[in-house]
Parts: C-alpha cells; sequence; structure tokens
C-alpha cells in the first residue's frame, strides 16, 4: 500500500555558502520505514536554494560560491530591488538560477545517491537565517 509522509527541518544557516543537510534527511527518511518510493525536498525561501553536489572535497563547495559571486556580483548597479540590502537582488537571482526543489529516490529503504553526493541547503544572503526545508515521502 502506498503510504506518504511530510515534515519541516529548520536549518541554521551561517551566512552564504552551502550547508550540507544529508544527514538529517536521512534520518527522517529512516524513521519512515519505506522501502521504495520518492523523496521531494522543498525550500520555502526566494533568497537560498537547494542542490546535489560533491560532499568529499570542501573546494567544490567554495568553487561554486566564487562563481556565483562573479556571475551575481552584489551590489551590482543593474538592480533596483534592495530592501534588505545589496545582497537582496543577487540571492534572488542566484536561486532563481538554481533549484528550489529536488527529488530523490528511494530503494531498498536508503537515498539513491552517489558515492560522493550530498544534498545541501543553499544560504544566497550574507548574514545567517533560518531556513525551512519541506520534505515529503511517498512510496511503500
Amino acid at each position: 500500500m502506498l503510504q506518504q509522509f511530510s515534515t519541516t527541518l529548520a536549518i541554521e544557516t551561517p551566512g552564504r555558502g552551502l550547508v550540507e543537510i544529508t544527514r538529517p534527511v536521512r534520518q527522517w527518511v529512516q524513521g519512515c520505514s519505506l522501502e521504495a518510493g520518492l523523496l521531494t525536498v522543498f525550500v520555502r525561501h526566494t533568497s537560498a536554494s537547494l542542490l546535489i553536489q560533491e560532499n568529499a572535497d570542501p573546494d567544490v563547495r567554495s568553487d561554486l560560491d566564487r562563481f556565483f559571486a562573479r556571475l551575481v556580483p552584489d551590489g551590482d548597479a543593474l538592480f533596483r530591488h534592495r530592501d534588505e540590502g545589496a545582497d537582496d537582488m543577487p540571492a534572488h537571482v542566484r536561486s532563481a538560477l538554481t533549484a528550489v526543489q529536488l527529488s530523490v529516490p528511494l530503494a531498498a529503504g536508503r537515498l539513491v545517491l552517489g558515492t560522493w553526493q550530498g544534498i545541501y541547503l543553499w544560504e544566497h544572503r550574507v548574514r545567517s537565517h533560518r531556513r525551512e526545508v519541506a520534505l515529503h515521502l511517498i512510496g511503500q
């Protein structure tokens, strides 16, 4: 019989950068006791995003941050929206260029992630934030 589970994780970010959330996501999924299914991960914000990325070498995360700093710099004169500072609109653009939702298959009771893959919340704002990540698991 098909079953569904859902929850919301609160993630504290230290400011701009990638925060690995694989462990709390994996723990919640294991507590659901399903063998096969599909997990949806959704971030409930417009200035943060999600991605699956390498979790072995921290240089990958640093390189991604540097690339996006070059691609969408803070304080760019192009942007009018600055309600919360010079990083406000760039954070929205960075979120628009990445993903706010991920799907991860579940097989044999485990997330089907590759050897070096982790699930990350990507904070695009300079200061720390409390972010909410909604999880929905469907399967049997």
